[in-house]
């Protein structure tokens, strides 16, 4: 069924309508090693702010010579702006983390999601199999019933046994895929595999309809767009630094809290002679600059292309369902009509096979179908930056 619901500020998950799957989205940020790794780079990029910004605070030492005690206290003068403009920088990356933080968490979750809806398929395609498995084992067993009275030949029995341990080895094959998702769900939420279990389940499939944002919209939703704006702005900051870099810098110290000095003299001529050190750093950091510019290019695009490649996924599979669901109908009634022509002697059992394992193939394409819509949904709501 299809929802016309808008997409929410937060929880997007919602959408479709599942407790179990928003429990599980939800262990994500609790559980999941990744996102705790990304957390901790997030405390790092803060912490480097503060240490940009101590040059900028006094500081105080205190030394010992002859049994007596010394104190002295210094700062630097910011007044080229080094210190402003690195701090700047750190603030632009400490914000870039958190950008990128904020897009891993919503990968991880979307990924949850599309695992989630991919392993509920296969309980309903586990289901079709062991439906058609019975189905099968109640047709080989007339069949046998009919030989031993002379009514039909070995090879109706043959093609019965086939056509049941092919579907028999199908449902092996399904439950594997779903034991592996199963486990890729486990890895996700930081729960280990083997202690973690879906219950298989009866399942309403919801697609729900999102409305494509603006792309003005996009930009401010997107946490990968916001990390890459955040760490151009902070390499044009560290052009700052470079250029702040060719001015003195300039020390007031105070011994004992009472005489104030400056100190600077030394710096200046040290500059005067750095073998074009700073003009070097300079360059890079403008080059650095630029980087960042065509990777902040590069991600808006990329971020665009992602919505046209899932609003173009999401109708065509429409179309597609639309299509397939037609077919399981007809096939559906070639099955009854092809069982009452074997039943009146007008076909062998060999049409029969072929015209059941052709419903049956048409039947789990239309699984297949409603799983790749469910996934492209999910992927539409990331590509527009989620909650």
């Amino acid at each position: 069924s299809e929802a016309k619901i808008a997409l929410p500020r937060s929880r997007w998950w919602e959408l479709f309508g599942d407790p179990e799957l928003n429990a599980l989205v939800e262990q994500v940020e609790i559980g999941n090693q990744t996102l705790q790794a990304a957390e901790a780079r997030v405390r790092q990029a803060a912490a480097l702010v503060d240490v940009a910004g101590a040059p900028g605070f006094p500081t105080l030492s205190a030394g010992a010579m002859n049994k007596k005690i010394g104190f002295t206290a210094g700062w630097e003068l910011d007044l080229w702006g080094e210190v402003r403009r690195s701090t700047e920088a750190g603030v632009a990356m400490a914000e870039a983390s958190a950008g990128e933080l904020a897009a891993a968490k919503l990968s991880l979750q979307a990924q949850v999601a599309q695992k989630y809806f991919l392993l509920r398929t296969y309980d309903a395609e586990i289901r079709l199999l062991r439906d058609s498995v019975a189905r099968y084992e109640r047709s080989l067993q007339l069949n046998r019933n009919q030989y031993a009275v002379g009514v039909v030949s070995r090879g109706n029995i043959v093609q019965a046994e086939a056509q049941l341990n092919s579907t028999r080895s199908q449902v092996q094959d399904a439950e594997l895929s779903r034991a592996q998702l199963e486990n890729s769900i486990a890895v996700l939420v930081g729960k280990p595999p083997a202690d973690f279990r879906i219950a298989a389940k009866t399942w309403n499939a919801v697609i729900p309809a999102v409305a494509p944002t603006l792309p003005s919209e996009l930009l401010l939703r997107r946490p990968d767009i916001a990390a890459a704006e955040r760490k151009m702005a902070a390499a044009n900051a560290q052009i700052g630094v470079a250029q702040a870099a060719y001015f003195p810098s300039v020390k007031l110290f105070a011994a004992g809290g009472i005489n104030i000095g400056i100190a600077g003299g030394v710096a200046l001529a040290q500059m005067l002679l750095d073998g074009g050190l700073r003009e070097a750093q300079s360059s890079r950091y403008t080059a650095a600059y630029e980087e960042t510019v065509a990777n902040y290019r590069q991600t808006v695009l990329s971020a665009f292309s992602d919505v046209e490649d899932s609003l173009a996924a999401m109708r065509f599979l429409e179309s597609q369902a639309a299509a397939q669901a037609v077919a399981v109908k007809a096939s559906r009634e070639s099955v009854e009509i092809t069982e009452n022509q074997y039943r009146a002697g007008i076909i062998t059992y060999l049409s029969v096979v072929i015209v059941q394992s052709a419903a049956l193939v048409n039947e789990r394409a239309e699984l297949a179908i409603l799983g790749r819509r469910l996934v492209a949904s999910v992927n539409l709501i990331k590509a527009l930056g989620g909650g």
